[in-house]
């Protein structure tokens, strides 16, 4: 197909099932410019309060890490897998990889991104139908994409992940309540069913990658650590990790918003402090509450050797109330992180971060219960086997990973 570049979107929010008109996207002259719609400024909704507050007249991004994008539509695009399934549809047509503009990345992705803002026009044909997916199937397929083989699986692929970020495989899908049905995510949701992601191991993982991170899921309720609804799907051949999403309350979408984006910090390049990461939640939510949920977090990382707790994954929604809360925790599982160290500094420690820089972290930002939620931690991760054995992973990734945790 000929290829012809996006130059204008409109942004919407489809937050808690109203539809508003935020502004509009242009790509000219290779520089991407935004301008706020004057019924969403009269609204007073701040999508983006530190990088793109509300404002009349034309802005442009303070970065190009975003290819030129502000950070709260950057957040929008897939990354890893959701990028790489895109990349392979659109050459599968004709249409190099590199000629598309970030702003053909959103028309893209359309109304299916994650959290709440949509795109129009939108360029992908998604259908969908309610027959039941097979978990193996699709984890078979993902590794013949990983394997650069077979176009014809992209296209069904790209439209179950629903632009989700990641590096890992994963579709997005409606879950019933008793765990025993799932269907394509891409449709009205059906009584008795919720929105999902589902999570499949990639090529360099080990293969009870699932079963290990459903076990980090339920360390991390135990340490107190807020956590959505997770669930270990188990096949005759594997075991699934899924997700409950917290972007969506039944049909509804909720918006959400990164660290990264919300600050334009790069995920890939990790420079960031805890110590960063609880101002920007103490000057966003004003909640010393939001702030704890921060510090169990910081703790529950460094305790568990969870080393990639880069800026994409820390998030913030913006409540019923247009009050921002932080976002239950996602993506923990033991990980040995960017040349062994941790993505997110504690108090400028990186290599072997411990109880003494989360005590000193907690001090900073006067958390009176700083002492309580290290101790409820460590109580948790000191208790990794018994996880492990709940979440049937194997012996030498349950040894691995309790030489690796403090377990002291």
């Amino acid at each position: 197909m000929a290829y012809k570049p996006t130059e204008l979107l409109t942004v919407y929010l489809d937050a808690r099932s109203q539809r508003r008109k935020v502004g509009r996207l242009a790509f000219k002259d290779r520089q991407i410019l935004f301008e706020y719609d004057s019924s969403f400024l009269a609204l007073g909704i701040e999508i983006s309060p530190i990088k793109l507050p509300l404002r009349p007249g034309v802005s442009i991004a303070d970065t190009t890490i975003f290819d030129g994008l502000f950070g709260v539509f950057n957040d929008s695009l897939p990354d890893g897998w959701g990028r790489l399934l895109l990349d392979r549809t659109v050459e599968k047509y004709g249409v190099h990889r590199g000629q598309l503009n970030p702003l053909d990345r959103l028309a893209y992705v359309g109304r299916h991104g994650m959290g709440a803002l949509s795109y129009e026009p939108e360029l992908s044909q998604q259908t969908a139908d309610d027959a039941p997916l097979a978990l193996d199937k699709l984890a078979e397929e993902s590794v013949v994409v990983l394997a650069g083989e077979n176009e014809e699986v992209f296209e069904d692929l790209l439209r179950l992940n629903g632009s989700s970020s990641g590096a890992r495989p994963k579709i997005v899908a409606h879950v019933s309540t008793d765990k025993k049905r799932i269907i394509h995510g891409q449709q009205e949701l059906q009584p008795d069913f919720a929105h999902w992601m589902i999570k499949f191991p990639s090529s360099q993982d080990a293969r009870d990658a699932g079963a290990i991170e459903y076990a980090y899921s339920l360390m991390a309720g135990e340490a107190g650590v807020e956590m959505p609804e997770t669930h270990l799907f188990r096949t005759k051949r594997n075991k699934y990790f899924g997700t409950k999403r917290f972007d969506r309350d039944r049909d509804a979408r909720i918006h959400m918003h990164s660290l990264g984006g919300l600050i334009h910090a790069d995920h890939r390049t990790p420079s960031l402090d805890y110590d960063m990461v609880l101002r920007v939640t103490l000057a966003l939510t004003r909640n010393i509450q939001e702030a704890e949920k921060v510090y169990a977090l910081a703790c529950f990382n460094v305790l568990a050797h969870n080393r990639d707790d880069h800026v994409k994954n820390f998030s913030f929604l913006l409540n019923s109330r247009n009050e921002w809360i932080f976002a239950p925790a996602y993506d923990l599982v033991f990980s040995y992180g960017p040349g062994g160290e941790q993505s997110m500094l504690v108090m400028g420690e990186g290599r072997n971060p411990g109880a003494a820089q989360l005590q000193a972290l907690g001090k900073q930002h006067g958390i009176k219960s700083a002492q309580e939620i290290l101790a409820k931690v460590k109580t948790a991760v000191a208790n990794w086997r018994r996880y492990s054995e709940q979440a049937d992973v194997s012996r030498k990734s349950t040894k691995e990973i309790a030489d690796k945790i403090q377990l002291q």
